[in-house]
């Protein structure tokens, strides 16, 4: 009853509502008589309108805006996942990716393309969401340095930093005294074009290092703190003088510069001894998620962007007061880290490309269409490079680093990336730069960035006596060893359970190794201890549950499906064991630039849920992750499908062919381990034929009365091993089970697919 009142309710008011509209309208057409309303009687001026609008809401500041974040993205990310393939961080895909949409190539290959996407009256709006990037991204670079690490390795770093700052300072400064007649422009003074050239030389972008010595497993070794450190004191070093030198350049002199450096020292001073302790006392008071609530999140904001607003009208730039606001945040890391995950997605995925594409417009490598250009750009590569790179080398090694230290951290601190491109945008927007002399810095910027994975590889080369990519606690292991590869920590569990019950009986003779791998574009340096932790927590517990001693081997990685099979075959493992997840873009290229991971749920299974034909495995053949590690790995793979695997006391075995001989090792393993129940399918009646595999399943029998069956049936009927844990299957046999569709293969079954 109550159904049919809603119902009459909802017509009533609907039908009596529309009425009263349509009314209004149909009289509101006698206001129209004397205001000259102009009405289209054809077809094709309905379709002209209608053409003419749509063209109109094309050429809109805002759609304009939405189609060029859209594809600044897109390609972005394109050049980005290019870049990370071959060993490079995706901030030089970015940069390249910017380079690609500006002027350089696709402005000079299709102009009129780049004239309808990128007009020049809409890229001040570019340029403005842009700069909000930049100064989100200056407060995470600011937070993420750990002042406590500085202090404590502070006269090294110092040293060094400092050294890698003055040296190439002062080479820059020789370089804009031979270039600045033929390239400086009207009116700027020399001492402008040489500040900016010598800041220009001398910085080093902490970010990108940060995210190499991670994905080099550096960051729990004492070089890797050394560089860490190292480049945040040059981090807040070259930010000084950045300020500095702007101010000298907005006001024209040293004599003005110095009022304006004055109200800067002033006001450091104010948020270092005013903002700090207040802010300090705010964030151990709301340092959970619980207490940080949408107010106290406000007036953080609010200081960042006082900030910035403070040092812009002081004449220092914004992105300095943007970085001081995220040094001064409260030091609780739990604080920090609630603040890092709130801004680094918006800064780095959204609004930094953004960026990286504004200042590829800028650059205009065309110009340089002359040997004597060329020449020049090699000249300021040279400088940068030799001035960075031996000046952070000789100093490291003068306070007592080996000399293979020494070079690295020469090489580390030659990373320039995107904190380059910020000095560079400053200076040309001050018109200190011509665009010639921007297009060679945004080269040498590309350059030194990009030499530096190899030239850490060259370096280990060189010094490559008793280095390995493997800890020393996993290479000096002499045992049976498994190594489970986990992404998601429950996950993880059922590895670890499946790894256990191979060896549990095993003692001292074997050993399980856990390892995770996690994209270093997905970690920030302050966190990365405290994420190592919470991803093995649950593994270290079920560990100690089964009694099982592990290993646990943790590493930011640039490619994770590449670590994994290095570790499976450097660290001579004999059994690696990962899972099986289903993605909706899993083993396609969109899926790999875009970044999804497998809680996506595939839409074949959502359609075959619905229709309730689900079958275990819609995705076949493999996906891109795994065929790629079973392809170069060198050791046995076991991949487990986990339906929620509690126990492996009852084990499914089909037989195909004699290549599936092999897993009787395993059963026998897991016989012998954990008290298994075999049952042994013929499907094909290999095994009747082949006296060799009768003999192995007969020795397994003596061996364990009563543990193992041989079923000679060519065919199962539905379902007729209801108790069955596991189902240990080779790839060759599981393929062919999947395409005969057999019945019994279904979603309650755990399975374990071995390559031998």
């Amino acid at each position: 009853m109550k159904n049919y009142k809603n119902t009459l309710f909802y017509i009533v008011i609907i039908g009596g509502f529309s009425s009263l509209m349509y009314f209004i309208v149909l009289h509101g057409k006698n206001l129209q008589i004397g205001k000259k309303i102009i009405s289209l009687s054809s077809g094709e001026n309905h379709w002209t309108a209608f053409l003419s609008s749509l063209t109109h809401n094309l050429k809109h500041p805002l759609a304009i805006l939405l189609a060029q974040i859209i594809t600044i993205l897109f390609v972005a990310k394109i050049f980005g996942w290019i870049f990370k393939k071959i060993g490079q961080p995706t901030v030089i895909g970015e940069i390249i990716a910017g380079i690609f949409l500006g002027p350089s190539l696709i402005g000079m290959y299709f102009p009129e393309f780049s004239s309808t996407l990128f007009p020049k009256e809409s890229l001040p709006n570019l340029q403005f969401l842009s700069q909000i990037g930049l100064i989100l991204f200056m407060f995470v670079v600011g937070m993420e340095l750990d002042l406590k690490i500085l202090k404590n390795k502070a006269h090294d770093a110092v040293v060094i930093s400092h050294a890698s700052i003055i040296f190439p300072f002062a080479l820059g400064l020789g370089l804009a005294y031979y270039i600045y007649n033929s390239f400086a422009p009207e009116g700027v003074e020399f001492l402008s074009f040489g500040l900016f050239l010598g800041i220009a030389m001398s910085i080093t972008a902490f970010p990108v290092l940060a995210r190499i010595v991670q994905e080099r497993g550096l960051h729990k070794t004492k070089i890797g703190t050394v560089a860490i450190t190292c480049a945040a004191a040059d981090d807040i070093t070259a930010w000084c003088i950045l300020a500095a030198v702007i101010a000298i350049v907005k006001a024209g002199s040293l004599v003005s510069s110095f009022y304006v450096i004055l109200l800067a020292f002033g006001y450091v001073l104010i948020m270092l001894k005013v903002v700090r302790p207040f802010l300090k006392n705010v964030g151990e008071i709301h340092a959970s998620k619980e207490n940080l609530s949408k107010p106290v999140v406000a007036m953080f904001f609010l200081t960042l962007l006082l900030s910035s607003y403070s040092t812009e009208v002081i004449g220092i730039h914004a992105l300095f007061g943007a970085f001081l606001a995220g040094v001064i945040m409260p030091d609780n890391m739990k604080f920090r880290n609630l603040f890092i995950e709130k801004v680094e997605d918006v800064s780095l995925v959204l609004l930094l490309p953004l960026f990286f594409v504004f200042t590829g417009l800028r650059t205009e490598i065309g110009l340089l269409n002359d040997p004597y250009l060329w020449k020049i750009c090699g000249l300021i590569i040279i400088v940068a490079v030799v001035g960075k790179f031996l000046g952070s080398a000789l100093a490291a090694k003068f306070v007592g680093q080996t000399w293979k230290d020494s070079f690295t951290i020469g090489a580390l601190m030659n990373t320039r990336g995107l904190m380059e491109l910020v000095v560079l945008n400053i200076g040309f927007d001050l018109g200190v730069l011509t665009k010639e002399v921007f297009a060679m810095m945004v080269i040498m910027a590309l350059v030194t960035t990009f030499m530096t994975g190899p030239a850490l590889d060259f370096i280990n080369f060189l010094f490559r006596k008793n280095e390995d990519s493997i800890p020393l606690e996993i290479s000096n292991i002499s045992k049976y060893k498994i190594l489970v590869s986990f992404g998601n920590p429950d996950k993880g569990r059922g590895l670890l359970k499946l790894g256990n019950s191979l060896v549990k009986k095993m003692n001292n003779n074997a050993s399980i190794t856990a390892m995770h791998l996690s994209l270093s574009d997905e970690l920030n340096q302050f966190n990365l201890e405290e994420y190592e932790d919470e991803s093995f927590t649950p593994i270290i517990k079920e560990s100690k549950q089964l009694g099982q001693k592990i290993t646990t081997y943790f590493k930011a990685s640039m490619d994770i499906d590449k670590d994994i099979v290095d570790v499976a075959n450097k660290g001579d493992f004999d059994l690696l064991i990962v899972g099986l997840g289903t993605s909706i873009y899993d083993g396609t290229l969109l899926g790999k630039i875009l970044g999804f991971t497998t809680r996506i749920i595939s839409p074949d299974r959502i359609l075959n849920k619905v229709t309730g034909k689900e079958k275990l495995f819609e995705n076949s053949p493999f996906d891109e992750r795994i065929r790629f590690i079973l392809s170069k790995t060198e050791i046995p793979v076991g991949i487990l499908v986990d339906k929620n695997l509690q126990k492996t006391e009852n084990i499914f075995l089909p037989i195909y062919d004699l290549n599936d001989a092999f897993l009787l090792q395993y059963a026998q393993k897991l016989i012998h381990n954990s008290n298994a129940q075999v049952s042994i399918l013929d499907v094909t009646g290999v095994v009747k034929k082949n006296a060799e595999i009768r003999e192995l399943i007969r020795a397994i029998e003596q061996k364990a009365p009563n543990h193992i069956q041989l079923l000679n049936e060519r065919a199962i009927e539905k379902n007729p091993f209801e108790n069955i844990d596991l189902v240990l299957i080779s790839i060759s046999s599981w393929k062919k089970l999947t395409e005969e569709e057999n019945n019994w293969l279904n979603n309650k079954l755990s399975l374990l697919i071995m390559k031998a």
